[in-house]
């Protein structure tokens, strides 16, 4: 039987909603569970409770709220196998993917447990005598948190871990048809100890969703807004936070570029391109979109790129497989209309295109080669099993066709040059970039995030997502008994500004 899941507001089930029911796209026929999403009023709602709660977990000091975060962290790896099975039957994530997306979880909370001892602000020297210079990171206050699918409970953790500690309160939104999933990252959270309104979560469509925040914010109950997924929704959601003088932290979508130069390890340029374009069925926003590479070593690497493809394992994420089905029908739906952008001038390797054989929402694994700077192919994010391929002749060249669609998530070069390393990492617009790696891999101590249509430089993970979730604050301390005016009342030395030697 399905497992029945409502949203969470103040620690109490809502149970009012339309009914959504999230699958199993492995065998799409089965139900992992039956939702009851929630309408706009209920999302804005929610945002009250947050803000009302946040006061008191505002006054907890910073290094109980991590030790908090360490108990989130042990609870999380006490419940790994369940939690990575969950993902890998509502999401199709091979089973090691999904160990690895909950290791990540508990990496979060390692991380994050000490910056409760860390919140550093800065004593500052005065221009005045007797008066002191202060600045303190405070908490921005109630935060709203939509989320992806393709990441269930790794990505909702950067936000959440973060926000949490700094002493937000947070709505989370996490996908619909990730909802069991994200449930249970709830129930492990709230284990912890966070006191109700603290944390809540909210099943909602996109719609909803978009309207409720716009209450939210028209309230002013919503301080900052986390958003992970399309660059077309996320510019939307900046628009509408831009109306409320406020900035987003927007991870958005990608057309990762890999540069395989000639000098480049070919079978290790190969398994990086199999991981990064194929992982999670290329459903990743750092999945590889392009591979560049150097028109004299072209054929030999795609030789082997298409061989390795061709015998990878796709199927039950059960198993010991390159990836699993795609997350859901309307991602098929969409994968399938990629499809349609392969033009007369590309060539298809390694085999047939579309649907594989089964119930389950596979699908054959695709190469296009001869893709051009104008293609859609080669200008646009394709969430799917689907990787372009052309070439180049020099290293700026390879530069510019890189940043040609106008993304800036992550970018990877293989070479045995350093010369040729730091001057792609100089010259590409990525936020981040691998060197001999694939363009997939986060660790939970280094910034992520992406610059143009992949999000507007906001970062998530290690020490700089504090900037997401603090404010800074500015105090001065005079202690003179008197007025001290600055700029105004400052002692002067005067120098002699004409003497010579």
């Amino acid at each position: 039987m399905a497992r029945q899941i409502f949203s969470v507001i103040g620690g109490k089930d809502v149970a009012s909603g339309t009914a959504y029911a999230s699958i199993n796209p492995a065998r799409p026929d089965e139900t992992v569970a039956a939702v009851a999403l929630a309408d706009a009023a209920t999302f804005a709602g929610a945002c009250r409770t947050a803000a009302a709660a946040q006061r008191e977990w505002a006054r907890v000091p910073a290094p109980v709220r991590g030790r908090v975060i360490a108990s989130i962290g042990r609870l999380v790896e006490a419940n790994t196998e369940a939690l990575a099975r969950l993902v890998t039957e509502e999401i199709g994530k091979p089973y090691a993917e999904a160990l690895g997306e909950v290791r990540e979880i508990v990496d979060t909370c390692d991380f994050f447990l000490g910056e409760g001892r860390r919140l550093y602000g800065q004593t500052v020297p005065s221009e005045m005598p007797d008066k002191s210079l202060f600045t303190f990171r405070v908490p921005v206050g109630v935060a709203a948190i939509v989320t992806a699918g393709n990441f269930p409970v790794a990505v909702p953790s950067w936000y959440l871990v973060p926000a949490l500690l700094c002493g937000n309160a947070v709505v989370w939104k996490p996908a619909e048809y990730a909802a069991a999933s994200a449930h249970a990252l709830y129930r492990l959270f709230a284990a912890a100890g966070l006191p109700a309104g603290v944390l809540n979560v909210v099943f909602a469509s996109g719609a909803d969703t978009y309207d409720g925040l716009e209450l939210a914010l028209t309230d002013g109950t919503v301080h900052k807004v986390g958003f992970t997924g399309s660059s077309a929704v996320g510019r939307k959601i900046g628009e509408l936070c831009g109306r409320h003088l406020q900035s987003p932290c927007l991870e958005l979508g990608g057309k990762n570029p890999m540069v395989v130069m000639p000098d480049a390890d070919l079978d290790l340029a190969v398994e990086g391109a199999l991981f990064s374009g194929f992982g999670t069925a290329g459903q990743r926003c750092t999945s590889l979109g392009t591979v560049i590479v150097h028109e004299d070593v072209h054929d030999e690497f795609l030789g082997r790129f298409a061989e390795a493809v061709r015998n990878a394992k796709i199927g039950d994420p059960t198993g010991d497989v390159l990836y699993g089905p795609l997350l859901d029908h309307r991602f098929a739906e969409r994968y399938e209309e990629y499809l349609t952008w392969i033009r007369p001038h590309h060539t298809v390797l390694p085999g047939p295109t579309g649907r594989m054989d089964g119930t389950g929402l596979y699908y054959h694994p695709v190469i296009v080669d001869g893709v051009r700077p104008d293609d859609r192919l080669f200008l646009e994010e394709t969430f799917g099993p689907i990787v372009g391929v052309t070439t180049f002749g020099t290293l700026d060249e390879a530069i510019e066709l890189a940043n040609r669609p106008g993304y800036g998530l992550s970018s990877s070069i293989y070479t045995t040059d350093p010369k040729a390393a730091f001057r792609f990492r100089s010259g590409i617009s990525a936020g981040m970039v691998s060197v001999n790696n694939s363009t997939s891999g986060a660790e939970a101590h280094l910034p992520f995030g992406g610059n143009g249509k992949s999000g507007n430089g906001s970062r998530q993970s290690g020490m700089w997502v504090l900037d997401q979730f603090t404010r800074w604050q500015a105090m001065n301390w005079d202690y003179s008994g008197r007025l001290q005016k600055a700029q105004m009342d400052v002692a002067e030395i005067t120098p002699d500004l004409g003497f010579r030697i």
